[in-house]
């Protein structure tokens, strides 16, 4: 990026430099070979240096680098002088104050333009922060306490089953609780949908029926953690439990390309609950702003309806990441 938008400087430069024509050619090739060699000494010179530019303050980090590239920026000018003027007593300081004086402006831009772009990405983390504490605050009080009530129901019955239902409800808000991790293995998300949907099975009994279909080679896939289960939820809260016989979620997870695509389907919810349709829609909002933060455009979260079928469709680009 340095080398291209230094060349167009070049350019304009030269450009601006014509007297006859649209360009001097003569200038622009002088003035590439000055400024592409101050570029690359310079910007080695800064990563060399940048632990400990790293440990300044934004002002003096600001100064250092500035120092660096007018040093470098009078030793090539000293240096070209020498060569296109071999005569000595030679020097046109004027011509290299103005040089200096245009870099020192051109740095203080970059700087500024790097700072800017490190503040947003700063913003872009604080919020995808924000949204994923949202997410993970959203466990919804009714799946608490119809979760607790089926439980407390099984420990006469089956207290086998019971023991089973605490302990994925427990792996269910350790996963909710869990905030440093940004990307985790697909595996880990696909067994925290597998134990959301087993305590779900005790409510729903055959009302709730499931498909996998997961292609294999995908388990150390990164994915941001409860991006998945939070949509297999909506899927049950408002694609099933509403519906007196019920219905099927399909899971589909597979590889197209260098994309992952996830599938999530269920019945199509009755939009008629004005509530339940905006929270449907806040998780998504949230998880599409995560996936934003994260992966940038590659990322895609779509939903459609088609007959009696609602579809959302998560693209994630392929990538692994360890347990």
């Amino acid at each position: 990026m340095l080398l291209i938008t230094s060349e167009l400087l070049v350019l304009v430069l030269a450009i601006v430099q014509a007297s006859d024509g649209w360009i001097d050619w003569n200038y622009f090739a002088l003035l590439s070979l000055f400024v592409q060699w101050t570029t690359l000494t310079s910007a080695a010179l800064i990563c060399l240096l940048r632990q400990r530019l790293a440990r300044m303050s934004v002002l003096r980090a600001t100064l250092s680098i500035a120092a660096i590239v007018l040093l470098d920026v009078l030793a090539f000018s000293l240096f070209a002088d020498n060569v296109l003027h071999p005569q000595p007593g030679i020097t046109g300081w004027h011509a290299i104050a103005k040089k200096m004086l245009l870099a020192l402006l051109i740095v203080l831009m970059v700087l500024r333009y790097f700072y800017l772009q490190h503040q947003w990405q700063q913003q872009r983390e604080a919020e995808m922060q924000a949204h994923l504490a949202a997410l993970q605050a959203r466990i919804q009080p009714h799946f608490l306490f119809n979760s607790m009530n089926t439980i407390a129901s099984l420990i006469a019955s089956d207290p086998d089953q019971a023991e089973e239902a605490v302990l994925d409800l427990s792996e269910l808000f350790r996963a909710s609780l869990r905030t440093g991790d940004q990307l985790i293995p697909l595996s880990k998300e696909l067994d925290l949908c597998q134990r959301y949907l087993a305590i779900e099975a005790l409510r729903l009994g055959p009302r709730l029926k499931l498909e996998w279909h997961i292609a294999k080679g995908l388990e150390h896939q990164a994915i941001p953690p409860l991006t998945l289960q939070p949509l297999v939820e909506n899927a049950v809260y408002h694609g099933i439990q509403p519906r007196p016989e019920g219905g099927v979620v399909r899971i589909e997870a597979e590889t197209r390309g260098n994309f992952v695509y996830l599938l999530v389907q269920n019945p199509k919810p009755d939009c008629s609950g004005e509530s339940a349709h905006n929270g449907n829609r806040m998780a998504l909002s949230n998880i599409q702003a995560r996936l934003q933060a994260l992966f940038g455009e590659s990322a895609v979260l779509k939903h459609s309806h088609q007959d009696d079928v609602y579809t959302v469709t998560l693209r994630l680009p392929k990538t692994s990441q360890k347990p």
